[in-house]
Parts: structure tokens; C-alpha cells; sequence
């Protein structure tokens, strides 16, 4: 894929201004594309033609903004088997898993937008005065590589619902399917300069985006570090800003726990995409008088999770993204043995019979893990799980929240109304409750340094919309 080009700009595709960008396997380290990234004359030119595309785009009825959507939506379902295997061989996620993840999923989320944008109230009396939202003007999207497509249903698409015009920067370490999406979006019709992308490395293309005097709104999803970096770059021109950030969520299992069906769903929302999720389950709270029985059970269920090939249908578990990605997680691993929490499974050791150039962790569970360890505080963001022994529900509740982040979180018990009660009491921005299904509509973000902002539903789109007061 050397012909590759890094840049979509006013309606057509042309090359970056800055180094090479490489994006390889996450299986066998093989070279998927290579192209000149974007850099800050790119970021300007992309600025600079959303900008002069907005005043149009913004007075285009809703309903042919979320035509385009939904058209775009059918456009990327019809490829999902080609995103499907990118993702895998990008990211590492399983194949088995990856045409939901990263193409049905996204397009599910294209459609609901469009569906609340339409249903969304932009004019309404309140009193002697006509409240009117109005499209925020250009957005930035910096979206991480663990969810590419996703992300884009969830920052790029509201914005453009609602009448924003948008620039869009992926990570450079999984960009091939957002080219994809990009490519549906423009053959379902969406005008020139609407959409901006720009395939670079953050101090090359996202700095110069964010830092952008005619940027109005930057949305950011990664780490909390680069986060606090936008914040204080956006805020020189005092930009609206959205956070989506780390996590470090912790699964409480009461005393009461049906640890038949709580595991299964638990080990899950843990592993799901490699555990390259920041809303992963990774801290899992047990009544210290259910350890071994919980114990058993985990040990249970992993046997039955091969880690294997991206594309082998087989497998449950795949590689992580990078070299870089693995060596973190094995360096999180030793910490964990070295500050003595108990090893039940996996390790720091490679998996046999995999690629040696393949980024492959075993899934590792950490038992009798206390909340100041390393391991407990930290986002790790690969296959690793802390299980934390407690003595009462109160402490349960207290070790849940005694983190610097709160993105995410899960209560079971055999009692609906108790788990309610204990999920009312994480300081968090979403609970699951005895393995409630995910919601498209939901507010999605964080407490705490999890992020500021939300996303899904109304929610998401009330990001990229101004308010103004009419007094009459």
C-alpha cells in the first residue's frame, strides 16, 4: 500500500508534508502502508477549507446532513469483511470480533446520529426569550487507534450532524480504516471541505490542529497525559473542548454474586479488543470469603480463551498494537510480581507458538492485589487483571473509587436493587449492573481524570452545538 496518501483535503486525497508514517502488523510486524504524514501546512489547509465550507454546510437542512449519514452508514457495512481483516492485522483484534467492533458498530452508531439530529431541539421559548442552538463552527477530532472507527461515529459524525464542519486526525498507528469511512463519506455525497483528514503524528498534525486560531471545538480520546496537553494548548484560545481519557474501572462482585453468570461476562468486558479499551473491566473487587471460589472460575474460563493470530478464527485473544505497547505491559506484569501480588495466570513470557515479531501478551490475572499497588493504579491498557480481596460491601464501594480516574464500572448481585444502590455510589460516568447491555444513546465519558464532556445520543451531539438567547 505504498501509493497511500495521508491527506483528504477539500474533496481530494494528496500527500503529507512531513515524515514517513508506517503502519505495520500487530501479528508479525509486516509493513501494511507507508506514506509522508501530514504536517502543519497540511493542518492549515485542512483548517482553512473547512472553515470557508461551513456557512454552507451549517445552513443545510438536518435531514440532508443525516441522508448522508445514513447512506455512508450502508456504504461502510457493505466493506465489512475488508474492515474487518485491516483492523485485525492493525490492531490485533480477533477477526471473529472484528467486523462488529469495527464496522457494524460504527455504522449502528452513523445511523442513531442521524436520528438524533434530527429529533434534536435547536429552537425553543423559555419565557420572553427564543433559546437557539447553533453549529459550534470547525471541530478537531485526535482519535486514538484502539477504536478508530468508532470514535469517528462518535466525534466526526455528530459534529457533522449538526452542522459543523470538521478536521480529523487519527492515530497514526491504525489510520487505514478511517481512510475507508472517509472514502464512504464522499461517495454518499458529503460536500467538499466538510471533512478534513489528515494522517500524522501529534506534534506534526495535532498540535498545529488544536493550537489552530479558526479551530472552535477540539475532541480528543487517548491517554490522560496528552489529554491535559490539548487542554492547556486549546485553552490559549479559549476553545471547547471534549476529553475522553483513561480509565482504570473496577468490576465489584458482592457477597451475593451468581459467579456462574457473573465470570463469563466479566472476563469479556476485560479482554474485549486485546483489553486496548479504556473502559475495560481491570480491577475486579471480590468478597475476600468467595476468593478461591471467584479464582477457580477465572482459571476456568482464560483456559477456554486461546490467544492466538488476528485471523485465525479460532482465537480469543489477539495481539496488542505495537512493540512499544508490549514491552509497557510486560514491564506492568514484573511490577506486579516484584511488589507482591499473588500471579494466577499468564506472565511476563510470550505465548508459545506465536510470531516472534508479533506483539503477544498472555492474559495475566493478579490476585491478592492491594489497591496501592502499581498494577491497581495504573492504566495499563493490555490483558491484565487485578483481582482485590475486600472484607465488607463499604469497602468494596471505597477501593472502587479510590482511583485518580472513573470512566467506567460494573455491580453484581442477586439482588437488582442492592447492585443499583452500590452503582449510585461509583463516583464514575457509567455502571453496568448485572451485565446490562451496552446502550448506543447513553452519555459516555468521565469523572475525575477520565476525562470532561460526553458522548452517544443527544449527548455526544450537544458537544458541537452554540447557545444563543433571543429576548423578545
Amino acid at each position: 500500500m505504498d501509493d497511500v496518501r495521508s491527506c483528504y483535503i477539500d474533496g481530494a486525497w494528496r500527500e503529507g508534508g512531513a515524515a514517513d508514517v508506517v503502519v505495520t502488523s500487530a501479528a508479525d510486524g509486516v509493513d501494511l502502508a507507508r506514506f509522508a504524514g501530514a504536517g502543519p501546512a497540511d493542518a492549515d489547509a485542512a483548517v482553512a477549507a473547512a472553515r470557508a465550507a461551513w456557512p454552507t454546510w451549517a445552513a443545510t437542512p438536518v435531514t440532508e446532513r443525516a441522508a448522508v449519514l445514513r447512506t455512508a452508514a450502508d456504504l461502510l457495512e457493505k466493506r465489512a469483511d475488508e474492515i474487518a481483516r485491516t483492523a485485525a492485522l492493525e490492531i490485533g483484534t480477533p477477526i471473529r470480533m472484528a467486523a462488529g467492533i469495527h464496522a457494524q458498530l460504527p455504522a449502528a452508531a452513523m445511523r442513531d446520529v442521524a436520528d438524533q439530529a434530527e429529533a434534536f431541539v435547536t429552537e425553543e421559548q423559555v419565557g420572553n426569550s427564543l433559546v437557539l442552538r447553533e453549529s459550534a463552527g470547525v471541530a478537531v477530532a485526535i482519535t486514538a487507534w484502539n477504536y478508530p472507527l468508532y470514535q469517528f461515529a462518535t466525534k466526526v459524525i455528530p459534529a457533522i450532524a449538526a452542522g459543523c464542519t470538521v478536521v480529523a486526525k487519527p492515530s497514526e498507528l491504525a489510520p487505514l480504516t478511517t481512510m475507508m469511512l472517509t472514502e464512504a463519506l464522499e461517495e454518499a455525497g458529503l460536500p467538499r471541505g466538510v471533512l478534513g483528514l489528515l494522517i500524522g503524528t501529534g506534534p506534526m498534525a495535532g498540535e498545529p490542529l488544536v493550537a489552530h486560531p479558526e479551530v472552535d471545538v477540539v475532541s480528543f480520546t487517548g491517554s490522560t497525559s496528552v489529554g491535559v496537553r490539548i487542554g492547556e494548548v486549546a485553552a490559549s484560545g479559549v476553545k471547547r473542548v471534549a476529553l475522553e481519557l483513561g480509565g482504570k474501572s473496577a468490576n465489584v462482585l458482592l457477597d451475593d454474586v451468581d459467579v456462574a453468570t457473573a465470570l463469563p461476562a466479566s472476563i469479556s468486558s476485560w479482554l474485549i479488543n486485546n483489553s486496548q479499551t479504556c473502559a475495560a473491566l481491570t480491577r475486579m473487587v471480590v468478597p475476600r470469603s468467595r476468593l478461591a471460589e471467584v479464582e477457580q472460575a477465572l482459571l476456568k474460563d482464560l483456559a477456554a480463551r486461546p490467544v492466538g493470530h488476528p485471523l485465525d478464527e479460532d482465537t480469543q485473544v489477539g495481539p496488542l498494537i505495537s512493540p512499544a505497547q508490549r514491552e509497557r505491559v510486560v514491564s506492568y506484569i514484573e511490577s506486579g510480581v516484584l511488589e507482591g501480588a499473588r500471579l494466577l495466570a499468564g506472565g511476563a513470557e510470550r505465548p508459545p507458538d506465536l510470531p516472534e515479531a508479533g506483539n503477544y501478551v498472555s492474559p495475566t490475572i493478579f490476585t491478592d492485589v492491594t489497591p496501592d499497588m502499581t498494577i491497581a493504579r495504573e492504566e495499563i491498557f493490555g490483558p491484565v487483571l487485578c483481582v482485590i480481596p475486600v472484607d465488607s460491601e463499604d469497602e468494596a464501594i471505597q477501593v472502587a473509587n479510590d482511583t485518580s480516574y472513573g470512566l467506567s464500572g460494573a455491580v453484581w448481585s442477586a439482588d437488582p436493587e442492592r447492585a443499583l444502590t452500590v452503582a449510585r455510589q461509583l463516583r464514575t460516568g457509567q455502571v453496568t449492573v448485572n451485565g446490562g447491555a451496552f446502550n448506543l444513546r447513553a452519555p459516555f465519558g468521565g469523572y475525575k481524570f477520565s476525562g470532561i464532556g460526553r458522548e452517544g445520543g443527544r449527548f455526544g451531539l450537544d458537544e458541537y452545538y452554540e447557545t444563543k438567547a433571543v429576548q423578545l
